[in-house]
């Protein structure tokens, strides 16, 4: 079973044929939205919609914990993560793919372990290499059996929102080596860590990043669900190949 999380601009998977729903509850909470079990093809799958049914949990406000309880409680062989990202790198458009292979994080005030509380041991785990080798490997390879121009290597800057960031801001964020901005990637990555769940990302180009190319006089929101709709098209193919060709 693969394990999907999707975010703004995939709240649902078409391809998707569903089984069933399912509410589950966490020792931390309630995830996002009912779990959704279905198959692609043959292969059997659980989404889950990270903002909500209706979009309506912001970045800092989603309960990442209980969603990643929820969805290694399922025992998958992996999650993939679908975020919305901002362009910093100039070769990086909207519209186009990025599998991220690096993280960045600037948040702050999230729940972001479970090993915390008078009754938890402090434990430490690697993070070195915060995306799932092998996970990334085959959607890099699913894009090019498919004709998908897909980006393998960039670095996810993580940030607080849920307001986009400031031009200054993306202009630091640069120096520190980031090449696209979302807002999800963290501390998601690190829970499924902890959990010894493989976990990659497939980033989608919205915009620019503030101050770069077509954002250089401001961010257009209306512009950037134009530039989700269509690039959703093109996640929803990449899946279904890295589910096809899966062995």
């Amino acid at each position: 079973m693969l394990a999907i999380i999707g975010g703004s601009g995939l709240t649902r998977l078409a391809s998707l044929e569903v089984s069933h729903r399912r509410l589950a509850g966490t020792p931390y909470g309630e995830p996002s939205a009912a779990l959704t079990f279905g198959r692609i093809g043959d292969r059997p799958v659980v989404f889950l919609a990270r903002h909500g049914d209706a979009h309506s949990i912001p970045p800092h406000q989603v309960n990442y914990r209980a969603n990643l309880w929820a969805l290694a409680e399922c025992a998958p062989a992996g999650i993939v993560s679908v975020a919305a990202v901002g362009g910093i790198r100039s070769d990086l458009r909207p519209g186009d793919l990025v599998i991220p292979h690096q993280i960045i994080d600037y948040t702050w005030g999230r729940h972001s372990t479970y090993h915390e509380g008078p009754d938890s041991p402090v434990r430490h785990v690697d993070f070195s290499h915060p995306y799932d080798q092998s996970l990334r490997r085959k959607l890099r390879d699913a894009g090019t059996a498919v004709g998908l121009v897909v980006s393998d290597s960039a670095v996810y800057a993580a940030t607080q929102g849920p307001r986009l960031e400031t031009a200054a801001e993306i202009n630091r964020i640069e120096r520190d080596g980031a090449d696209v901005v979302g807002m999800t990637g963290m501390p998601e990555a690190a829970l499924a860590r902890e959990l010894g769940v493989p976990y990659a990302a497939i980033n989608v180009v919205a915009n620019y990043a503030a101050g770069r190319g077509g954002s250089h006089a401001g961010i257009s929101l209306d512009a950037i669900h134009q530039v989700l709709e269509g690039a959703m098209a093109q996640v929803r193919a990449l899946i279904e190949a890295m589910l096809n060709s899966d062995d």
